[in-house]
């Protein structure tokens, strides 16, 4: 891969990773420093909703192409200097004085980097060739998740010591030399024809997808290959709570450092063994590692409190979601059609947000009835049909991309 290539998956990973939490954790952090009851700040959840609904916009995206940089870049630079914008203006807001205006700003910024999320995945999509999918998206999530503990953990200990209005100018000045992963990137408007008409980029995505050859299995897929750590992971803060007794700063201190490691550890393999690898034998490799890393918390319940074995269930368990991540956007990105790449991602990677929320809801549930040990049985056996959906791969038409060596 072209070190320039390189680079520039690095900074725009880190720049869709840096948002996240700002709008989220570290927000709800300095809403509760700054006294505010918790009603109201469980309502700055609904702040991150734009990244569930993103899709409803992006055939804007790519129906349109900005003045400068061309599609992609142009709408990367575009969100980019908004979201450096609009943190600039939240810090200089003060939630005691003006909660509407932080709330809106806040719905900006999520707004902003959803939309960046959109023409960032559509790049990548686009530049990257089949067999360098994988290993390009493990760059790209280790990037982002590098953000997120910067945003996160980095920016507490920051707003510790200089407090918030100078924490969140300088997670703006981070986002403004992000740009240069914009500047930094190849131009891909002469790998696809942008649609003629707004119309054409809103119907023709879905109207291109649904005469595929099993888009029906398709779609069951991009909602079950995943699911069984999904739902695992729903309820794992609980169980290393109220089921193992656990303290927080054991939890926050495991998660923070093993979860992140292993996570970044787990996509650069992941994305490796991707070139060694065909899509489908990735997948189906993964996907049995993602169910196996579910029973190391089984394996917790059953012989207790032990902080070793908690450390090797969250390595083993954040190795297979990056492994397994890796491999599935590698998959999700070959599903779409370059002419409506964001469009078709944006919608494939909502469903699987959106079936996340709704298949985790009663997962509460189901914990105090099953016990904690057959509720992670029960999340193992939930992988199961989601790999067996692979068995169906040659109806769905996936290319494979050219395994060297």
């Amino acid at each position: 891969m072209p070190p320039r290539r390189l680079s520039a998956l690095i900074l725009l990973g880190f720049a869709s990773g840096l948002p996240l939490y700002l709008t989220g954790a570290t927000l709800k952090a300095w809403l509760t420093k700054d006294g505010l009851g918790l009603e109201a700040i469980g309502f700055f959840s609904l702040v991150t909703l734009p990244y569930s609904l993103k899709f409803l916009w992006a055939p804007v995206l790519d129906r349109y192409v900005p003045p400068l940089l061309g599609r992609r870049r142009g709408w990367m630079l575009i969100t980019q200097a908004a979201l450096a914008v609009c943190l600039v203006a939240l810090a200089l807001s003060d939630p005691r004085i003006s909660l509407v205006r932080v709330a809106i700003l806040s719905v900006g910024v999520a707004f902003a980097s959803a939309s960046q999320d959109t023409a960032t995945d559509a790049w990548r999509a686009e530049v990257l060739p089949p067999r360098f999918l994988g290993l390009g998206n493990s760059i790209h999530i280790g990037a982002y998740r590098l953000a997120m503990l910067v945003s996160g953990a980095g920016a507490l200990i920051l707003a510790d010591r200089v407090g918030w209005r100078l924490t969140y100018l300088a997670m703006a000045a981070l986002m403004l030399a992000s740009t240069l992963g914009t500047l930094l990137a190849d131009n891909t408007d002469d790998r696809a024809v942008a649609p003629q008409t707004l119309r054409a980029a809103v119907v023709e995505p879905l109207r291109e997808f649904f005469a595929r050859p099993g888009f029906l299995e398709i779609l069951a897929f991009c909602v079950l290959y995943k699911v069984g750590d999904q739902l695992a992971d729903a309820m794992t803060t609980p169980f290393l709570i109220r089921g193992m007794g656990f303290s927080l700063t054991v939890i926050g201190a495991t998660t923070k450092t093993v979860g992140i490691t292993f996570i970044i550890v787990g996509g650069l393999v992941g994305g490796w063994l991707l070139l060694k690898l065909s899509l489908r034998r990735a997948l189906w490799l993964f996907g049995f590692v993602q169910a196996g890393s579910i029973l190391a918390f089984w394996a917790l319940s059953r012989v207790g409190p032990r902080l070793g074995m908690l450390v090797g269930a969250l390595a083993l368990e954040n190795l297979a979601y990056g492994m397994g991540g890796a491999a599935f956007a590698a998959f999700l990105m070959g599903q779409c059609d370059k002419r409506f790449t964001g469009t078709q991602y944006a919608l494939l990677t909502s469903l699987m947000a959106l079936s996340r929320s709704f298949l985790a809801a009663p997962m509460g549930a189901l914990a105090e009835h099953l016990g904690w040990s057959g509720y992670f049985l029960f999340c193992a056996v939930a992988a199961i049909p989601g790999l067996l959906l692979l068995l169906r791969w040659n109806r769905w038409g996936v290319p494979e991309p050219v395994i060297e060596g």
